[in-house]
């Protein structure tokens, strides 16, 4: 007999369910539901804006409870799955499961990156707990984009530069919130000195869409955010691309050791602005999304007073601009990822092709640029490529932004000609070693570029220098080691940055990295072992991520082989 259809004891015939008197699933707690709304006032309701009303739950509330994630899900009509699965991907939001204790209202992130580990993170972090007590959580987190003022730590949203336990506590007592800064340059002073001139030219026809080409690719400007990619070149393909088109701006400077495009948006915001609606205007793009990092709050905050003014003005009437933040997570400056996040999804990279210049954005062309590129749009069109081109040391032309930090005396953001050396930034632009310290080795780009012994420090530094030795310059993120640093240590805390930052979509990225610290943590160091597990992750991963992650091992393994034998020691 069918086992639904038996008749129970008394033979009255066939059992029935009862009707649900509630929908499946969590049920919405209606005070939860009327806070959401409030929050969220009469902004749209759209799927593309997730994370940024994510954002507001957490600014308002400090952490995102079970009620609320199902209220936002329920008044945006998505699945409480995609909601759940979006905001626990982001190391910015604290989600709070049913029946768990809320974190403190105060939460302090140390920074353990590389400059900040070698200027006593880990002191910071064994301190800070009995100093500020349990109402103040203390936790590690990844690379803040202030490497130049290590160590740092974020209370709150508040930095704290040269951070150390009596000025984090100081700060942590009166829980500061964020305020926009003040730039040298604001709208007013920025169009009284000449500036939106070019933009003007533009809009009003005096110069076309293909003579600012031409301008960049004579140039030879490239994408200064790591790949260096002709910036021309990619301005041109995605005007081949049928509109309408879009823009996505990538402010998501995660890598370590970077810290270039805060430097120029806190120096003059408004030339980096004029840039990128002068490269809107190139490709035709109807939207531009500026996708900026959420360790920046006092920029976003800036830049959200300045871009009305500009919009006031008229400025922007040829397309709209979309201020994006981003939630923590170093993926999301890959390109692809970065796109996903601005339409409110997890921040996976996408197999390619194809490529962003053709489905970027809800599916359009997207023109991708760096902060940087765009800042130095407007010079190049006013002074020439001819000024541009004039510049350079060994036969290489133009200059880059060095974010240098690390053992040297002033570390900072430093403007080179192309083609300079490692000794040179040291020696001419950074004030040269720290007393007490010699050189022994650097990076010339960032985590993921490579770590390289000062036989080496006197190679030109451009695209295409590095990688014959088993690096790249990437953003042009230097970091200065000494005699005081362990090179083994150096590859270990580089790989637990990528450990942790690992999106988890490929099993050689997210197994690989966790694998090799296990590895380099135990040691002895297997070399053959951890050369065949860093070609897996070089040779598999989807991305640049685990497909660089790798580069500082190998490089420690090749250029430092007296580091090997001796104990591990941290800073």
């Amino acid at each position: 007999m069918n086992m639904q259809t038996k008749p129970p004891g008394n033979g009255a015939g066939p059992q029935r369910r009862k009707p649900r008197r509630t929908p499946k699933g969590r049920q919405v707690d209606l005070q939860a539901l009327d806070e959401v709304v409030a929050l969220l006032g009469d902004k749209p309701r759209r799927r593309d804006l997730l994370i940024e009303h994510l954002h507001l739950i957490q600014d308002e509330y400090g952490h995102l409870s079970a009620a609320h994630l199902t209220a936002l899900a329920a008044e945006m009509k998505m699945a409480l799955t995609e909601v759940y699965e979006v905001a626990t991907f982001y190391a910015h939001f604290d989600v709070v499961k049913e029946g768990d204790t809320p974190p403190p209202a105060v939460t302090v992130r140390v920074c353990d990156s590389l400059s900040c580990a070698m200027a006593g993170a880990e002191k910071l972090l064994a301190q800070l707990p009995g100093k500020l007590g349990k109402d103040v959580r203390v936790v590690r987190a990844p690379c803040m984009g202030a490497c130049d003022h290590a160590p740092v730590c974020a209370v709150g949203h508040v930095q704290v530069m040269k951070a150390d336990v009596e000025s984090v506590a100081k700060k942590a007592l009166v829980r500061p919130h964020a305020h926009a800064i003040k730039p040298p340059l604001d709208f007013e002073h920025y169009v009284a000195a000449g500036g939106y001139k070019v933009l003007g030219e533009a809009l009003t026809g005096k110069r076309t869409r293909d003579d600012l080409i031409k301008i960049v690719s004579d140039a030879g400007l490239r994408g200064l955010g790591g790949a260096g990619f002709p910036t021309g070149r990619k301005w041109s393909l995605v005007r081949g691309e049928p509109g309408p088109r879009l823009m996505a701006v990538n402010g998501d400077e995660g890598e370590p050791g970077t810290f270039k495009d805060r430097f120029y948006l806190e120096k003059d915001p408004h030339r980096f602005i004029e840039g990128m609606l002068t490269a809107a205007f190139v490709v035709e793009a109807t939207d531009i999304y500026f996708y900026l990092r959420d360790e920046y709050p006092e920029i976003r905050l800036m830049l959200e007073q300045e871009l009305a003014k500009v919009e006031q003005a008229g400025l922007t009437r040829h397309t709209n601009v979309h201020l994006r933040r981003g939630a923590g997570a170093y993926i999301c400056g890959e390109e692809s990822a970065m796109i996903e996040s601005i339409e409110g999804k997890r921040g996976l990279p996408r197999h390619r092709p194809p490529y962003v210049a053709q489905v970027g954005i809800f599916g359009r062309p997207t023109l991708v640029q760096n902060v940087e590129t765009l800042y130095w749009l407007r010079d190049l069109v006013e002074r020439g490529a001819e000024w541009f081109t004039s510049q350079g040391r060994r036969e290489k032309k133009g200059f880059r932004s060095f974010s240098v930090s690390g053992r040297v005396k002033n570390p900072g953001v430093k403007v080179a000609p192309t083609g300079v050396t490692i000794r040179e930034l040291i020696e001419e632009f950074s004030g040269g070693m720290l007393d007490g310290h010699t050189f022994k080795g650097f990076l010339p780009g960032g985590a993921s570029g490579g770590v390289f012994p000062v036989s080496l420090a006197d190679l030109p530094l451009d695209f295409g220098t590095m990688e014959k030795h088993g690096g790249f310059v990437g953003s042009h993120a230097v970091v200065i080691l000494s005699d005081k640093d362990d090179m083994k240590a150096v590859a270990l805390n580089l790989m637990k940055f990528f450990e942790d930052e690992s999106c988890g979509q490929c099993t050689p990225c997210r197994v690989g990295t966790e694998k090799a610290v296990k590895l380099m943590e135990r040691g002895p160091w297997n070399v053959e072992l951890l050369t065949e597990l860093s070609t897996a992750m070089r040779d598999a991963s989807i991305c640049g991520l685990g497909q660089a992650a790798p580069n500082p091992l190998v490089s420690v393994l090749t250029y430092f082989p007296e580091d090997l034998t001796k104990p591990l020691k941290n800073w």
